[in-house]
């Protein structure tokens, strides 16, 4: 690590930071109606067409945490950190076939959140409070991490000063860069990401393309990077006393690699933040589009994660292994280069946790604030409210970065990874079939919850005696596996038996205010939400 502030770099990195603060606050009066609702502000007027709704997703799901984590993952354990490029893939044919389902149903009855749709499609306030809570839960360590992103960059450009400056002082960057984010969040709403989508993706875009030739020609091509990578992590970690990873997933890790992947590709768009982007494209079809050509991201990430092994055969040096890929950069490039790509870090982190704070804050407002504690709020309440709410999910996340170890907000997402998949049986089982019992999917969503949590939190590190990783024995088989689908396998085989038992006992069944035309109705169609009047547009149908 160079010694003091890498000047050039910061001055580069301000001024991009600078450039998208002014985009994001601008982004208010970009395509915005006169009436202020969480349609408008929490949703962007549902107005974004095919390449907005791709940058949005884009810059939703490849984050700032992606950028240092995956590469991260490598440089520490080896191949089994490209447990993410496989998941991307066989994520796109899985929503392929059900948001246009879910973009459809919540177009026709203006549902904002899973949770409205869950409410709407099983009649029941208590399972849409159920995944509304989840939903947040899951979303705030997820927020934390962005931070964590923008902070790692500025402890390698050598910003806010040792471990021994003031805490107020060597936060103070964090703080700012916060403070920002807030306000153009606040003001502009889901526009802001949006807009600023289009900077992030192309810095990313551009750095990953210029790492990939570059860094290899300095350190004597690909078949140097390989060796010297295999050669390092064939040594023996002495916590372990085993070879700290290798090129190739071993045999042992191989039901660990493959069910991490399936889980996190099922789990990846039960996320509020990934259901925010999608409700806000214009059309069903730009989600079909969407779903096609999103996988190019696959691509970068499959670049982006041979960074890892390009940072251990350029020898960094780092005791936090999130620092890794920014020091890589500061070691490997032009101080003006490693500004972009700083930039690209940091504004990647700023597009997410921006659409993470927005999901978050819109579940409380509807599922928490309109159903429980104002079922008679306003449009311009509810907007009122998750602006508000908004604020308090990014103080919370900041207070989360500021006072814990960065490698708890690291085991505390993945357990969010573990919640989170728990809501799929009540969101995608609900867009293709009324047959499972409301009672029967709570109950089931809080097995897979309850086992889920116990299984991370008996998993020890050789740093911490608790939520030490996200896999654990797969019961009955002995092999060690991610603990997300096991808790995912119990929540189904409760839900299907129950339903069986309380259809059999005939147990009270909630409304469903939903009818098999919604669920492929697009814009324009013959009773969709643009063509309610004012009054009920706000308000799910039925209600």
């Amino acid at each position: 690590m160079k010694d003091g502030v890498n000047g050039v770099a910061l001055t580069i990195f301000i001024l991009f930071f600078v450039a998208v603060t002014v985009m994001g606050f601008m982004a208010a009066r970009w395509r915005r109606a006169s009436t202020e609702s969480l349609d408008e502000w929490g949703l962007g007027g549902r107005s974004f067409g095919t390449w907005v709704t791709w940058f949005l997703l884009g810059g939703d799901l490849y984050t700032a945490y992606t950028f240092v984590a995956v590469p991260a993952a490598i440089y520490a354990g080896g191949a089994a950190g490209f447990y993410a490029v496989p998941y991307t893939i066989l994520v796109y044919p899985l929503i392929f076939t059900f948001l246009p389902r879910l973009w459809s149903v919540s177009h026709r009855h203006g549902y904002v959140t899973t949770s409205d749709f869950v409410r709407g499609r099983f009649g029941s306030k208590g399972l849409s409070l159920a995944v509304a809570l989840t939903g947040i839960l899951a979303t705030m360590p997820y927020i934390a991490l962005q931070l964590v992103g923008i902070q790692a960059v500025l402890d390698v450009m050598g910003v806010g000063g040792g471990e021994d400056t003031n805490w107020f002082v060597k936060d103070l960057p964090l703080l700012i860069a916060f403070a920002v984010l807030a306000a153009y969040t606040y003001s502009s709403g889901l526009r802001a990401p949006a807009l600023i989508a289009f900077v992030k993706d192309g810095l990313i875009y551009l750095v990953i393309a210029v790492a990939i030739i570059y860094i290899p020609v300095k350190l004597g091509g690909f078949d140097d990077v390989f060796a010297k990578a295999g050669d390092a992590l064939s040594q023996k970690n002495p916590a372990t006393g085993q070879p700290k990873g290798a090129l190739f997933p071993g045999e042992k890790g191989q039901w660990g690699y493959a069910t991490l992947a399936l889980g996190s590709a099922l789990a990846l768009f039960m996320y509020p933040h990934s259901i925010t982007a999608t409700l806000s494209s214009s059309k069903r079809n730009v989600i079909r589009r969407n779903t096609t050509i999103l996988p190019l991201y696959s691509l970068m990430l499959g670049l982006l994660a041979l960074l890892g092994f390009m940072a251990i055969a350029a020898g960094v040096k780092v005791d936090n292994g999130q620092l890794a890929i920014p020091q890589l950069f500061e070691d490997m490039f032009p101080d003006w280069f490693t500004g972009v790509a700083f930039a690209a870090i940091g504004i990647g982190a700023l597009v997410p946790a921006a659409i993470m704070s927005i999901a978050a804050a819109n579940l409380f407002t509807r599922n928490i604030y309109k159903d429980f504690l104002k079922p008679d709020a306003t449009p311009a309440q509810e907007a009122k409210v998750s602006k508000l709410v908004s604020l308090l999910v990014k103080v919370g996340a900041l207070i989360f970065v500021l006072g814990m170890d960065k490698t708890v907000a690291i085991n505390f997402q993945l357990l969010g990874g573990i919640w989170i998949l728990q809501t799929l049986p009540s969101l995608v089982g609900g867009l293709f079939t009324r047959w499972f019992h409301r009672w029967a999917l709570l109950t089931g969503w809080a097995v897979g919850m309850a086992y889920g949590t116990w299984a991370a939190w008996t998993v020890a590190s050789p740093t911490q005696d608790h939520f030490g990783g996200s896999s654990k024995e797969i019961p009955g088989l002995g092999e060690i596996g991610y603990i997300g689908m096991t808790a995912i396998v119990l929540n189904l085989v409760v839900t299907l038996v129950l339903t069986v038992v309380l259809r059999a006992l005939k147990a009270p069944d909630g409304v469903d205010e939903t009818v098999p035309s919604d669920y492929v109705v697009d814009a324009g169609d013959p009773g969709v939400r643009e063509e309610l009047p004012p009054a009920t547009a706000g308000a799910p149908a039925g209600h």
